[in-house]
């Protein structure tokens, strides 16, 4: 997995151990995505799909993108759609992909960058493996994860952040078992890169066999675990968890995740991603790529794009 890793956590800050008084986040659901595919047929984990948008705000919905091994001629990406009111934040971990959008921004990330789009108001955008990678094909592995915007931050203007794997903050759990990859938001007084218009955290941490986590979380936030690849327990309750599961926790001052000993010979450690922010309480008006508070907002933004109003494909 080539995501940013180091050869020696423990020369890495370590998260702090829960403290006399600390509560743990116990587990609410645990869910399975079921698969499927997106854009033009590139195979989908739908990660949250089964879990109270309720109990997902601020967050919309979250793909795992492969992990599938193309064969030359295969890779798919999706054709040019428009977004807004929303944020979409596209993390890869194997692979590169391209960006591009009808207000000239857009760019590659690939092995651990990030790409985060501010849709706002409204825009065009496209993203598909370059043609050199269409060509020979190769491993591709990532995820997205659409954030809800404010009633007040909808329509600002849209935005890029490119986020490299470099800039990324690098923690090791208590027991230096797990390496935890700060995006965005903050963890333990440690910040990630990101900047969130809706106050999140985004965490990817890779858990060797054995190891044992126990997370700092903001306790303002949700807290939502996804497991990428690997198995364990979540929860200081030891709920099982494998890949393609989803936790939902309560609240609490930090979560408990622990990899099992034993592991698939192809998925050696456990890969998990850990989100949270802080609920909008809003109302949602939601359909197909328009996230806005009420029906007729959406009603809005569709004739808006049928108008050209969210800008032009480039030639």
């Amino acid at each position: 997995m080539p995501a940013i890793t180091v050869d020696d956590l423990t020369v890495l800050d370590r998260v702090k151990e829960p403290g006399l008084g600390d509560q743990p986040r116990p587990v609410w659901q645990v869910t399975t995505a079921p698969t499927g595919f997106e854009g033009e047929g590139f195979p989908v984990r739908r990660a949250f799909a089964g879990i109270d948008l309720a109990q997902l705000d601020p967050f919309i919905m979250m793909d795992q993108m492969g992990e599938v091994e193309y064969a030359p001629g295969e890779p798919k990406g999706t054709p040019w759609h428009p977004h807004r009111g929303f944020e979409t934040v596209t993390y890869i971990i194997d692979g590169v992909f391209d960006h591009q959008d009808s207000h000239g921004g857009g760019g590659t990330i690939t092995n651990g960058d990030t790409q985060w789009m501010t849709a706002g108001s409204g825009l065009l955008h496209i993203e598909a493996p370059p043609e050199w990678l269409v060509q020979q094909g190769g491993l591709f592995h990532g995820i997205q994860l659409w954030v809800n915007l404010p009633r007040d931050a909808k329509m600002n203007n849209p935005k890029y952040q490119d986020i490299r794997s470099q800039e990324v903050a690098l923690l090791g759990s208590a027991d230096a078992g797990a390496l935890v990859r700060v995006i965005a938001g903050s963890v333990d007084g440690h910040d990630g890169p990101g900047s969130t218009f809706t106050p999140m955290s985004l965490v990817h941490a890779t858990l060797e066999p054995g190891a044992r986590l126990d997370l700092p979380w903001n306790v303002d936030f949700n807290a939502l675990v996804y497991v990428l690849n690997g198995k364990g327990t979540v929860g200081t309750e030891a709920r099982p968890i494998q890949q393609g599961q989803s936790a939902v926790l309560g609240a609490g001052d930090y979560l408990s995740l622990t990899a099992d000993r034993s592991q698939e010979t192809r998925s050696p450690k456990m890969d998990v991603i850990v989100v949270g922010g802080q609920p909008i309480r809003e109302p949602l008006a939601w359909a197909g790529p328009f996230v806005m508070n009420t029906k007729s907002e959406v009603m809005q933004a569709y004739e808006d794009f049928q108008k050209g109003h969210f800008g032009h494909i480039p030639a």
